[in-house]
């Protein structure tokens, strides 16, 4: 029977741990995550793992075992709970697999703000309250009008926390 499981790389080492672990005749998939050219500083690079320090890895228990996984070079642990192993479902490979573009990247999705657009914020501090655009702010950050105890105040965030909101009407 064959089982996906989640394997803990060395820091920057996904790669190296994927092509060590196809050496051993593992079937593995590591999805990867497009940085598009406005997001992309001077040490970014075009593409990164989806998953930092994570690949997934397939295992045919009747054919592989797992001990050679954990001293394959690149890998740090087979990820486990309750110091049992945790199969990951194949269902879940299958979905990024699919979200991937036609490309096998993931793409982010990044939006073009104009001044004055309606945005919420999806993580952080301030997730789930809801400001105004007001410019972007460096390569990756845009400054937000944020009505904030019944002052306007101005905070720069990561575009990746923003989000376009629907104008909600006064009434």
């Amino acid at each position: 029977m064959k089982c996906w499981y989640l394997i803990y790389t060395k820091p920057r080492s996904e790669s190296l741990a994927e092509e060590n672990l196809q050496r051993q005749g593992f079937h593995t998939y590591l999805p990867w995550l497009a940085n598009p050219p406005q997001e992309r500083a001077r040490r970014v690079l075009p593409v990164a793992p989806l998953f930092p320090r994570y690949l997934f890895v397939e295992v045919d228990a009747g054919q592989q075992s797992v001990a050679p996984i954990r001293s394959t070079y690149g890998v740090s642990n087979i990820v486990s709970f309750g110091g049992r192993l945790t199969p990951v479902s194949g269902d879940l490979i299958e979905a990024l697999k699919e979200q991937a573009a036609a490309d096998g990247l993931h793409h982010s999705a990044s939006h073009d703000f104009r001044k004055g657009d309606c945005v919420r914020i999806t993580s952080g501090p301030f997730e789930g309250l809801q400001g105004i655009f007001h410019v972007p702010s460096g390569c990756d950050r845009v400054l937000i009008l944020l009505n904030v105890l019944g002052k306007t105040s101005s905070v720069s965030i990561g575009r990746q926390h923003v989000a376009p909101a629907e104008q909600v009407s006064k009434g």
